[in-house]
């Protein structure tokens, strides 16, 4: 929950670095929300007919989006990559496991050598 809290402490901060820890619990968190938010709104909306409540899934992703992109740059950053690694995700599938290999490695210390 640690890290969930700092992604939106720093939810624009694009300069600092984030452990690999620190990234994929945030996502699991922020994972396990979506989800929750999704479900209840979800029965409720299956339970009323109306489509309108899974608006507030919609403003969720949206909320996240900004601190979520922060973070997976600052991950990049303690990787050893550029930002612009990000873009990768735009070709199919290859593209997202490369962004993925890049997002678990280890973090790089200033003195070049990876941390185990």
């Amino acid at each position: 929950m640690t890290e969930f809290k700092n992604m939106w402490r720093n939810y624009v901060n694009f300069s600092d670095r984030t452990t690999v820890r620190g990234y994929w619990m945030a996502f699991l968190v922020n994972l396990i929300v979506s989800f929750i938010i999704g479900f209840i709104f979800g029965i409720i909306s299956a339970a009323s007919g109306s489509t309108g409540i899974l608006f507030v899934s919609y403003i969720y992703a949206l909320a996240v989006f900004i601190p979520g992109l922060a973070m997976m740059v600052r991950r990049l950053r303690d990787a050893g990559k550029h930002w612009a690694c990000i873009f990768l995700s735009l070709i199919p599938l290859v593209g997202i496991i490369i962004l993925i290999i890049f997002l678990v490695k280890p973090s790089i210390p200033d003195n070049g050598v990876p941390q185990v």
